[in-house]
């Protein structure tokens, strides 16, 4: 990897949390990685390792306690329209239709109505929601939902998108067709994602590279390349004999 191709770089982070009583809690301890532009970058690992403070720290909404996160070269200090994220929770405004929901960073950044409709009518075609334009996520599924959350995520035309288990909630057929309707998404928008899942089943899916952590502190146990052919197939020795590596692996990771 090129340095000219690394479009995140995060160096020794650290983030201590300060707890009321007893001793401060080191959530993360000295990660350094670099994530290459429009790959597809999965985080697994137990519960408490720290994924979701990565991803929190990276997108500039929680402060390091020592190390840095750069963003082509920039420090990132605070959220930025580069960076979007997507949380497991659906995050959707009750009060909006799915169109301007969709729509709604636009309409913070003062984009005039025409054009961010017209974004958004773009990405909700590309996540099969078109149809659903004027309704209100009360009214959607939970798959249905999420699909709009990624949605208006990508009309804000980040350059990395965060994902933090993003299917976490959804049962596992919603799971699996949302996995197939992101990787068509990534294809044509050649976005940089990481996500992070506790699936290893879903990373060897998505991922071109998987980072397995461990806890207590989390740290980087094993930085893996997914050399499977696309699309994938979960039924190829090849997916079984890497799942069965991982979760072997995350047996030390705890």
């Amino acid at each position: 990897m090129t340095q000219k191709n690394v479009i995140i770089e995060i160096d020794k982070l650290t983030k201590e949390y300060k707890a009321e009583r007893g001793e401060p809690f080191l959530a993360i301890d000295n990660i350094s990685l670099k994530i290459q532009e429009n790959s597809f970058t999965c985080l697994v690992g137990p519960s408490g390792c720290g994924k979701s403070t990565i991803l929190r720290i990276a997108a500039g909404l929680e402060k390091a306690t020592s190390g840095t996160v750069h963003y082509r070269s920039a420090p990132v200090t605070k959220p930025c329209g580069e960076i979007g994220l997507v949380f497991q929770e659906y995050s959707l405004f009750p009060w909006l239709t799915v169109m301007d929901n969709v729509a709604a960073g636009l309409d913070f950044s003062g984009v005039e109505k025409e054009k961010r409709n017209e974004e958004a009518t773009r990405y909700l075609r590309m996540v099969n929601m078109l149809d659903f334009k004027e309704a209100y996520p009360h009214e959607l599924s939970g798959g249905m939902r999420q699909r709009v959350a990624i949605a208006r995520a990508l009309a804000n035309d980040p350059d990395v998108l965060l994902m933090d288990e993003p299917f976490g909630a959804l049962d596992a057929h919603t799971r699996i067709l949302l996995q197939q309707e992101l990787l068509k998404v990534w294809e044509l928008t050649r976005k940089t994602i990481i996500l992070v899942t506790h699936s290893v089943d879903e990373a060897i899916f998505l991922a071109d590279k998987i980072l397995i952590m461990a806890s207590r502190p989390g740290r980087i146990r094993k930085n893996l390349e997914v050399d499977i052919e696309r699309p994938r197939s979960r039924a190829i020795p090849e997916f079984g004999k890497m799942t069965d590596y991982i979760l072997k692996e995350l047996e030390y990771s705890i």
